[in-house]
């Protein structure tokens, strides 16, 4: 990891089906934040059609054009970008986070493996498969995509693959906006590692988010709090903090993995 270095995590209305407005947003941002010395961006989830789903099929094609850009940007800043866009795949669409390093090279999709079906996401979406962590020139990133983060087993599998960062990209709506906090607190705490979490303000179809936007320290300390204004949060990330969390509480050799094995219940 190249340390210390600066993160920040961005968020912006996201006008359904709306893909020129909200790439300006974002494009805007990102700027903004190359010029703040960022060494990684975090986008919210879908942040460039909303959650549009009569129209997802078409607006995806809008995908590989919106990569291309945020490659260029990306090599031309230095910078590792992350978000969540969604991929057609023939007549499916996934809801991706892609994981662009800052050589301008895209390290890592990762598709949305637990979808939320109080808001009909399993109806629309294809659900992912598989989950690994990223390498990147900012340290090994676990991607989560809103509702993955009440997932504590995607989290730790994360953990024992070595990841140092978690990048979240959401939509959380204001109604459950204690939930957003607690949980990438816990994520932070429980994983021993920074937690940069992106998420929308505003409202974007039947649902108001009030952003708060946040990045985390190991300890779960807030190192960078976003209000419910567009903008972003920067803070700086120290591989030191993490790497002196784990020596003083080492969770990592503690483990005991006899202990958490299913066993038989009588015969």
């Amino acid at each position: 990891m190249i340390s210390p270095y600066q993160a920040a995590a961005l968020q912006f209305r996201i006008d359904m089906g709306a893909v020129e407005e909200n790439a300006s947003r974002a494009f805007t941002l990102l700027r903004e934040a190359a010029r703040g010395g960022a060494g990684l961006c975090v986008l919210p989830e879908m942040w460039s059609t909303g959650f549009a789903y009569d129209r997802l099929l078409v607006l995806s094609g809008a995908t590989k054009e919106l990569l291309h850009d945020l490659r260029r940007l990306a090599a031309e800043k230095r910078m590792v970008i992350a978000g969540s866009l969604p991929e057609k795949v023939g007549r499916a669409v996934y809801n991706t986070l892609y994981v662009i390093n800052a050589t301008g090279v895209i390290t890592g999709v990762y598709r949305k493996t637990h979808l939320f079906q109080p808001s009909g996401e399993h109806l629309h979406f294809r659900k992912g498969s598989s989950a690994s962590v990223v390498h990147t020139d900012v340290g090994t990133v676990g991607p989560h995509i809103c509702y993955d983060i009440r997932f504590p087993e995607l989290s730790r599998k994360y953990f024992l693959e070595g990841a140092t960062l978690f990048c979240v990209s959401a939509q959380w709506p204001t109604v459950r906006k204690g939930h957003w906090e607690l949980l990438n607190t816990a994520r932070a705490v429980e994983n021993q590692l920074f937690v940069v979490a992106s998420n929308a303000v505003g409202r974007s179809g039947d649902f108001h988010f009030s952003g708060g936007s946040l990045i985390l320290s190991p300890w779960g300390e807030r190192l960078a709090v976003a209000g419910e204004e567009e903008g972003l949060t920067q803070a700086a990330i120290d591989a030191k903090q993490l790497e002196e969390a784990r020596r003083r509480i080492p969770c990592a050799q503690d483990r005991n993995e006899r202990a958490y094995r299913k066993t038989r219940q009588g015969r």
